[in-house]
């Protein structure tokens, strides 16, 4: 029996298979608002037969854009755009949506990434603003430096993640993952490559770890039982006297023992000198080596694109589900040819039924 195509329980949210699609930026928004862009985008990936899909990262102010162009949830005009958009996903489809709560911190304020390249714009000019960080050091030389938030600042990000969850909540959303990975706020105060305070949020790895986890407790004392709550996180910078695989063992250990119900478990993205050797599943072994360590689900990511491959990573329980992202958009049913390679059953909508090739008609049954 296929893994791939188990059930597995995110907390109180029950996914029917472990396909995952993970959060892609669209950089399709107005002043945060989700578009028509959105309305296309979120339903096409609900009919890719996946268990869940997070939708992009989704700033909790309109400083934590990673672009001018990003998705928000911070005022009521925000989260009703995100109503629309959702509405026309939700008509057609069962599947369980998440979003992802996010501040890009000193990453953030840039052009889309289909335009200059998506380079940093400097504050006071057309699409730029002031960014914030753990340490006023910018990401990379040349780059407008961010701004040391105080005491204030980083309660009033808090309170900014809080406010979001309640939004999402109220869109009737299935799952939170809070986004502490790929060098936004949250992992540039984890790192001591960008966090170099003095207080009790920088030094000690306790201390760095504090944003992170008053973060996961105010969203989970801002929502009811029912609602998952989980993390994505960078095992690793990449770089020497960065964030580690250690480190990221004794956060996910902190966050496992204050009931997050998942972890999403990614890599690098915090300093331009990474160094990644990109190969099929160069990240599962840091999702590996977090599930020794954990009791909550570890879903794995990068470069997982063949069936077989995602099955054997669930079978020799170095995971629990598999992320795709970049994969998907290019194979929007991906999940449905991983049915025919793996003898598993996938829920398809009515009106696509009969597009199953004749000779696999028996692994596609009738979506709800």
């Amino acid at each position: 029996m296929s893994r791939l195509f188990s059930p597995l329980d995110l907390g109180p949210l029950r996914l029917p298979n472990r396909i995952v699609i993970a959060p892609m930026c669209q950089y399709s928004a107005e002043a945060g608002r989700a578009t028509e862009w959105h309305a296309f985008h979120w339903p096409n990936l609900a009919q890719s037969g996946a268990g869940l899909a997070i939708v992009e990262a989704t700033a909790v102010e309109p400083r934590g854009r990673i672009s001018w162009a990003d998705l928000g949830l911070w005022d009521d005009v925000t989260e009703a755009a995100f109503a629309t958009a959702l509405a026309a996903t939700r008509r057609y489809s069962s599947m369980a949506i998440g979003v992802q709560l996010a501040h890009a911190g000193r990453k953030a304020s840039t052009h889309r990434p289909w335009e200059h390249h998506g380079a940093a714009i400097a504050p006071g000019a057309e699409h730029g603003w002031q960014t914030v960080s753990a340490s006023a050091m910018p990401y990379a030389e040349g780059h407008p430096p961010p701004v040391a938030l105080d005491q204030a600042g980083i309660d009033a990000v808090v309170a900014a993640f809080a406010d979001s969850a309640r939004r999402a909540v109220r869109l009737g959303l299935d799952l939170i993952e809070i986004h502490a990975a790929h060098g936004y706020l949250l992992h540039q105060f984890l790192s001591p490559l960008s966090n170099h305070r003095e207080d009790a949020y920088g030094g000690s790895l306790e201390n760095r770890m504090r944003l992170v986890l008053q973060v996961f407790d105010a969203i989970k004392a801002a929502v009811p039982a029912s609602m998952a709550v989980g993390i994505r996180i960078s095992a690793t910078d990449w770089v020497e006297g960065g964030w580690d695989p250690a480190q990221s063992i004794a956060l996910a250990q902190a966050l496992d023992a204050r009931g997050c119900h998942f972890i999403h478990v990614s890599s690098g993205g915090l300093h331009p000198a990474q160094k990644i050797t990109l190969e099929p599943g160069y990240q599962v072994p840091f999702a590996a080596a977090i599930k020794q360590h954990v009791a909550m689900p570890v879903i794995a990511v990068g470069l997982i694109t063949e069936p077989r491959h995602a099955e054997d990573i669930l079978q020799q329980d170095r995971a629990d589900a598999i992320g795709l992202a970049r994969g998907i958009l290019y194979d929007p049913r991906w999940p449905w040819h991983a049915a025919v390679a793996l003898d598993a059953k996938i829920a398809v909508a009515p009106q696509y039924l009969r597009s199953a090739p004749r000779e696999h008609a028996a692994n596609f049954v009738q979506a709800r």
